[in-house]
């Protein structure tokens, strides 16, 4: 068995664009006929030039391989061009060719993936959902209003979920980290009261920042919602900087986590080690795969840190994340979204019932792609999958971080 062709598919959500303004979907096709499916989380170039990245990547490395040969693919990609060390975009490639692989080799022989990663460690995996707006509320109030997220955050709660996620600390800025607006502050702190009153212990809070803060601005929100008990404290600071998270997670009494942004267990290493998060969130269709982030679990094991892999993509990264999550035994929670989109994409092959995801008994990633779907969406506009303001923190009249990737408006 080889892998010989591929196939990439742009397919755009459509708005408001939960789960960002594309996901890139591939489809390779072994000699012997049989197909897998992956999902390449790739934001930091447009989608044509990730293509030809994508394209390069499967050419280069893995065309005509036994798709087994896992390992074997992922060095040369590591090492392509005399670098091993993280390359984002791509790992961002490989990531997804290699979820695909895995979607092979579980149809090969009629196994689902987790049974190829150690077997069932678990019978079911909580699940996590966003704070996203409700039908009747307004879609750009809604991202500074309490009460608006109290409301939503008891319709998850109503559906089954034990936790929720939510974000209202400030400017999602390409500056790097800045000091919380007062205000910012104090909107962050109304949200975490209305939710935990309309909540009570019925579901744990977690609180995101899109790693945004300096240490001692993340330091003085920390401490301000401290009283809410969230789960965890998510990115406190810009996720490079591992020394200040490190400093953040001691001098707060909630967990840190981190993750989406990262890539390969050479990144993920230097969190644990410097005890700078708990709670580890890769993203699979950019950390480096199923296989890498096997191994990143296990490392987190040994620091007894859990795991909670992050989705803000399509529903192939989601059926990944599900099977790394059945596999192994320091699982926390993993991220969902839940739209007709996902669901359709996906042929409601994948569910969260009652707040917890049933892994699928079928072959490979036991997801059934509408291939048909995904094309009759094709991304036109030209942003990226996520993009930062340049605008600086607003100081005077406060600021938002509006989820969703609507699409561009002239």
């Amino acid at each position: 068995m080889k892998l010989k062709d591929l196939d990439i598919i742009v397919t755009a959500p459509p708005a408001p664009g939960w789960g960002g303004r594309y996901w890139i979907l591939v489809k390779l096709t072994t000699d012997d006929g049989i197909t897998g499916w992956g999902e390449c989380y790739a934001s930091s170039i447009g989608p044509e030039a990730m293509r030809g990245v994508i394209t390069d990547v499967f050419s280069r490395h893995m065309q005509g391989e036994n798709p087994e040969n896992i390992e074997l693919m992922f060095r040369r990609a590591y090492s392509s061009g005399f670098t091993q060390r993280p390359d984002l975009t791509v790992m961002g490639a490989f990531s997804g060719l290699e979820i695909a692989c895995w979607d092979i080799l579980g149809k090969a022989r009629g196994r689902p993936v987790y049974a190829l990663l150690g077997g069932k460690m678990n019978e079911r995996i909580r699940a996590y959902t966003y704070l996203y707006p409700l039908p009747h509320h307004d879609l750009t109030a809604f991202w500074t209003s309490p009460e608006m997220a109290a409301e939503s955050a008891l319709d998850c709660v109503a559906r089954g979920f034990t936790a929720i996620k939510f974000d209202p600390a400030g400017p999602y800025t390409m500056r790097g980290g800045h000091m919380p607006a007062m205000s910012d502050i104090s909107l962050s702190v109304a949200f975490c009261r209305a939710i935990r009153e309309a909540v009570g212990d019925r579901a744990d809070l977690l609180f995101g920042t899109h790693g945004q803060f300096t240490t001692v601005g993340a330091i003085r929100l920390g401490k301000a919602i401290e009283p809410y008990a969230p789960l965890w404290f998510e990115e406190p600071v810009p996720p490079d900087n591992i020394p200040e998270m490190a400093r953040v997670a001691a001098a707060v009494n909630i967990p840190v986590a981190t993750g989406e942004r990262l890539t390969t267990k050479a990144e993920f290493a230097p969190v644990l080690r410097a005890g700078a998060a708990s709670i580890l969130q890769p993203a699979l269709g950019r950390a480096g795969g199923i296989w890498e982030m096997k191994k990143v679990a296990a490392m987190a094991e040994v620091y007894n840190a859990q795991i909670a892999p992050h989705l803000y993509a399509g529903p192939v990264e989601w059926a990944a994340n599900i099977h790394l999550a059945t596999s192994i035994p320091n699982i926390l929670m993993a991220e969902t979204i839940e739209t007709g989109f996902h669901n359709d994409l996906i042929k409601g092959t994948i569910r969260v019932e009652d707040g917890f995801v049933v892994p699928p008994e079928a072959p490979g990633l036991g997801i059934e792609v509408d291939e048909d779907l995904a094309r009759a969406h094709p991304y036109a506009d030209s942003g990226l999958h996520l993009e930062m303001q340049e605008a600086p923190c607003d100081y005077v009249n406060g600021n938002s971080f509006a989820g969703g990737a609507p699409l561009k408006t002239e």
